[in-house]
Parts: structure tokens; sequence; C-alpha cells
């Protein structure tokens, strides 16, 4: 019997029913027979040992796989199914060490070893910011990526409490260092708040890497910006990470480091959307922290943002992705 990649329809199983996955996708460990079918997968990475102030975040996999019980198969204005374009599944959490941060690193890029061993495209869910470390090390192997990034935090501080190298502040100042990323191609939307000095921002002037404040960026207009964007990014793979804090929190008060003056979700559904005909080699969505939000609204946005990133990445794999059916599909979404 051939398994189905399809999610649970609310019309056999009431949503509020059922053990939850995202998007009430099949569940797969990467040791199953079916893992080879799989062309997108679903990852948890529950931990939050990168926070700097308020944690929690270490809930969000949790959270967000309840609230994405909610999601329904086809985007209304993109016309895309992703569900039946590839096929895609929940492969569980990356299970963290509390109390050792470098092990909890060692163990996720471990993991994405053996997710892109298998071919498998990554939507990393966090967890805070740091977690995009070791999966763009996993990720970056042959060649540096591209990224975009959604933030309201430039996440290119060097160091933390007298020289600590490895909080949700550093990860793509590391990455930059390590060869992960090419800062060339880098741009960082919505960067805002207050600052202790220009040393972030710094950093990225000297190595042509892209901040748009979100002063411009509302100038602009979210469109015009995902231009500049688009063409910064080019044709090469790039890695996309969307932080949760990038949104106004009268949106989304559930995270760690909130900044007023955000974007609006719909805002962010329109940058999502523009990621349209990008070669994505994964993305991820960090820094829910659901105690910060009882209502349950910042999940279901982290959840709605997840939806929107998998329509791009579904249609970037259009070109012979795994079928739900075992067949190879030839078409190019």
């Amino acid at each position: 019997m051939t398994r189905s990649f399809l999610p649970v329809s609310s019309f056999e199983l009431p949503r509020f029913a059922g053990v939850p996955t995202f998007m009430r996708l099949p569940h797969l460990a990467l040791s199953d027979a079916d893992i080879d079918a799989v062309g997108i997968g679903f990852v948890g990475v529950p931990w939050d040992s990168g926070t700097t102030n308020r944690p929690g975040a270490r809930h969000g996999p949790r959270a967000l796989r309840d609230a994405s019980t909610m999601v329904r198969l086809i985007h209304p204005t993109l016309g895309i199914n992703p569900f039946e374009t590839v096929n895609c599944a929940d492969l569980g959490d990356v299970a963290p060490n509390p109390v050792d941060l470098q092990d909890t690193l060692t163990r996720v890029s471990t993991f994405y070893d053996e997710v892109t061993r298998n071919g498998i495209r990554p939507i990393t869910v966090g967890g805070d910011h740091l977690v995009s470390l070791p999966v763009l090390r996993a990720l970056a192997k042959s060649t540096p990526l591209g990224m975009i990034h959604f933030d309201a935090h430039t996440d290119l501080w060097d160091s933390y409490f007298g020289g600590f190298k490895y909080t949700h502040g550093t990860p793509f100042r590391r990455a930059v260092e390590e060869g992960l990323l090419d800062p060339k191609r880098m741009i960082s939307i919505g960067i805002r708040g207050t600052m202790g000095d220009r040393e972030d921002i710094d950093f990225a002037e000297a190595n042509g890497i892209r901040l748009v404040r979100i002063e411009e960026f509302m100038a602009r207009g979210a469109q015009d910006v995902m231009v500049e964007a688009r063409e910064i990014a080019g044709s090469d793979p790039v890695y996309v990470s969307f932080d949760i804090d990038g949104i106004d929190p009268s949106f989304a008060p559930g995270t760690g480091t909130p900044e007023i003056g955000g974007f609006t979700t719909f805002d962010a559904q329109v940058m999502v959307r523009e990621l349209m005909g990008l070669k994505i080699a994964g993305a991820d969505l960090v820094e829910v922290s659901p105690p910060f939000d009882p209502s349950g609204t910042t999940a279901w946005i982290g959840a709605s943002i997840l939806f929107e990133l998998l329509c791009p990445l579904a249609a970037c794999l259009a070109d012979g992705v795994k079928q739900a059916d075992g067949s190879m599909d030839t078409r190019r979404g």
C-alpha cells in the first residue's frame, strides 16, 4: 500500500482531534522505508539556549504543530497546492541537549546532514535564531548560500558577555566567517530598534551585506524591496530565514525580543510570495515564544508563514519531484 503524503482531511478527522503534526502531514523518521519519497521535510528544533533575555522559543515547534492543523490545501493567491506538487512530511524534532549548547549545535548539524543525504529540502521550525547556524553548516557544505532574512535584528553581532560567540544574535556573523553564506548575496529586511553600538552594522557594511531598515521598507513598500531582494539572491541557491519578531508585536507579541514598528502580517505574506521562482535551498521560521502569547495568535501567524514558505519551495522542486503516487513529475512550477 502506497503511503499518502496528503494532510489528513478535516472532514475525516476534526482539526482539534488526533496527534498534531505540521499541517497534519505524515510523521516519518529519517530511518523509515518511505523517507526516499519525501521532497520537503518540516523539522522542529525545540531549543532556546542561545537566547539572551526572554526564553520560551523552545516551546515553539509544539505550538506551531498545533496551530498548523488549521492550514488548508490551496494557496488562494498563488493557486498552488504544495501537497500535490511535492511529497511533504513532518520529520519530527531534533533532540536538543538543554544544558550543552555546543553539543546541541552538533546534534542539529548531524541531523541535517542526514536530511540532505536523503535529498530532502528542510523547513525548520525553531527555537531561537541560533538554530539557523547548524542548519546552514549542513546545507552549505559545498558552496556558500545567499540569504533573504526577515527580522527586526541583524543577528550579525560578534560576541556577548565577554566573548561568548554563540547566541541568537550571532548566527549570521558566524555563518559568514565559516563560509556558509556569501555576504554579497545577503539581504536583511525590517531592521529596527534601539542600538547599543554599530558593531553589527559596521560588519554588514564592510562585507557588503544589504540591510533594509524598517523606515526604508515602509517608504518603498514590500514589493519594491523584494525586487531588490530577488536581484541580490540571483539565480544561485538561497536560504530564507524568517524571525517572527520582524512582524510588529501588536500582531505577534509571542516572541523573546519584540520591537515596535514592524511588518504587518500582510506585508509578511506579500514578501514571502515574492520568493516564487528563486532556487530555495531551505527555510526557517524562528523565535515564536508561546509563553508570551497565551492567545495562540503568534503561533497561528507563524504557522501561516510556514505555509507561505512552503509554496515557493514546492514550486522550486516541481521539476522532477517525488509525487504522492510514487511517480516522477517532470513539470516545472
